[in-house]
């Protein structure tokens, strides 16, 4: 029901917002515009925990001014991560479309252990996956990401029909992007989907 604009001086300046909340990247310029006209900019930290998630939903909340709207997306959050088992005795490795994992030091890797996953990511952050030798040895189970746009990555390494044959042999959960795309309280629910993963 929000009106969406393109992320530009003229056109969030048009829109006279009271505040404005932003994620990373954006023109440099930007930012320096809506300093230099007072509006107030609140920024979405990178959380890699979700210690850093909470902190985002109070500090988005408190610049919005209305601090006591954290605690039930927080409360929500924390049901969500409550789910899980916690015991991480499965395996499971994270999959984009374009063909890149998340090891450690990410909130994809933090909503895995959440759901009582192991992370089968070869090395710590973010990098690509080799699509052969997932085809030859594929891990026990694919978590899938950003899969659901299908104008994203359309022809992208983790859509190879040999790795889909893979797929199709092991249990797969496909995140929506809606869930991971932020780091925000809704990363528990993909916390959530992924501790239902069947045994």
């Amino acid at each position: 029901g929000h009106r969406v604009a393109r992320p530009g001086l003229e056109a969030v300046v048009m829109a006279r917002p009271d505040v404005v909340v932003r994620y990373w990247g954006g023109d440099p310029a930007l930012l320096r515009g809506l300093e230099r006209r007072g509006v107030p900019v609140v920024t979405v930290s990178d959380a890699t925990n979700f210690d850093g998630v909470r902190a985002n939903v109070r500090a988005v909340a408190e610049g919005l001014g209305r601090p006591e709207a954290a605690d039930p997306l927080v409360a929500e959050m924390d049901a969500d991560l409550a789910a899980g088992s916690g015991l991480r005795t499965r395996s499971a490795l994270y999959l984009t479309a374009g063909g890149f994992t998340a090891g450690a030091g990410t909130l994809i890797h933090a909503m895995l252990t959440a759901a009582g996953l192991r992370n089968a990511a070869p090395a710590p952050g973010f990098g690509p996956v080799s699509i052969e030798g997932l085809v030859m040895h594929p891990p026990a189970r694919f978590v899938l990401g950003f899969f659901d746009d299908v104008r994203r990555d359309r022809r992208g390494r983790g859509r190879h029909p040999a790795l889909a044959r893979r797929m199709a042999e092991r249990p797969t959960v496909s995140l929506p992007s809606s869930e991971i795309s932020c780091p925000a309280w809704f990363a528990a629910r993909a916390a959530r989907r992924l501790a239902e993963m069947g045994e």
